[in-house]
């Protein structure tokens, strides 16, 4: 492998300060910058300046650089020295690393894993885990205190457990499955890399007496043969509270009845669907079955009539 000498490559001494290394850096890569240059290595040229300045612009970079001594040339055979390996644990976050050469990864390999320029700052794995919660919490809003393990690296690279508790807050009007993204919770990333994400999916737990349907919900309510015969003005429960509704006369099992922004809060409200289900009273006791009898007696009714029997 050769020799490359970072700082002819970006046409300063070897004692520029920082300053000068920086004005030199953004003159050459105005120049060769592949976009915009005309010059036929212009590629090559952005490569080889990106990675001399990934070195000199950093003064520890550069001292271990110059560590190796300063009678190297450009094009001399180049074998690393020995200790040469306590230069390889800096972090290098130039998005053109991989396209480092090899007299780079010789030197700064560790940088990248221990592995040479394949191995990069590694983003932390995402995780997602169901979060249970009641409907009155998706309606009213929560905070919640969650224990979670997330799988994570040793530092011998091993995989392990870590325990955390987090304190969450459930926003108002969250529905089945939506996903709560906690930025920064999920895996530590690998050689300086950044961590991942922890996604809390929602489950919903059954509910009494709604039923959600994306930020809908249903509700079936039983009503007496003469409230859906004659019609009334009855009190019906919702998330926030029950509400006076008006059940038209003629009303059957099934009859849906729609009270709008009334169910999951949100940019529009979800709704609450009223399903009637017509109850007929227990006939119990004596006066109850005469009552039936009579009706049977005067009230011309038969409900298969649709079905020709």
């Amino acid at each position: 492998m050769q020799y490359k000498d970072y700082y002819k490559m970006l046409g300063v001494a070897r004692d520029a300060s920082q300053e000068q290394i920086k004005r030199a850096y953004r003159k050459l890569a105005r120049k060769y910058h592949p976009d915009v240059s005309k010059e036929p290595n212009a590629e090559v040229r952005f490569k080889e300046i990106n990675e001399a300045n990934e070195v000199l612009r950093d003064p520890q970079k550069r001292s271990a650089y110059d560590a190796l001594g300063s009678n190297w040339r450009a094009g001399d055979d180049f074998r690393p020295p020995p200790g040469a390996d306590a230069y390889r644990d800096f972090n290098f976050n130039s998005g053109q690393a991989g396209d480092f050469s090899d007299f780079f990864s010789s030197i700064f390999g560790r940088a990248f894993g221990g592995e040479g320029r394949e191995a990069k700052r590694q983003r932390g794995g995402d995780h997602s885990i169901k979060l249970t919660i009641s409907l009155e919490d998706a309606f009213q809003g929560a905070t919640r205190q969650i224990k979670v393990e997330v799988p994570e690296h040793g530092a011998q690279g091993q995989p392990s457990q870590r325990s955390k508790t987090l304190n969450v807050r459930i926003p108002a009007g969250v529905t089945q499955g939506r996903q709560i993204r906690l930025t920064g919770q999920g895996s530590p990333g690998r050689h300086s890399g950044p961590a991942g994400d922890l996604y809390l999916e929602i489950d919903l737990e059954p509910h009494a007496h709604f039923t959600p349907e994306g930020k809908d919900i249903q509700l079936r309510l039983p009503i007496a043969p003469w409230e859906a015969a004659l019609g009334a003005t009855i009190r019906v429960p919702t998330l926030g509270g029950s509400v006076s509704v008006k059940v038209p006369s003629g009303s059957q099992s099934g009859k849906k009845l729609r009270l709008k922004g009334r169910g999951l809060p949100g940019s529009p409200a979800g709704d609450e669907i009223v399903v009637l289900e017509i109850v007929a009273p227990p006939a119990n006791t004596e006066t109850a079955r005469e009552f039936y009898r009579q009706m049977a007696e005067k009230l011309a009714f038969n409900p298969r009539a649709h079905l020709g029997i």
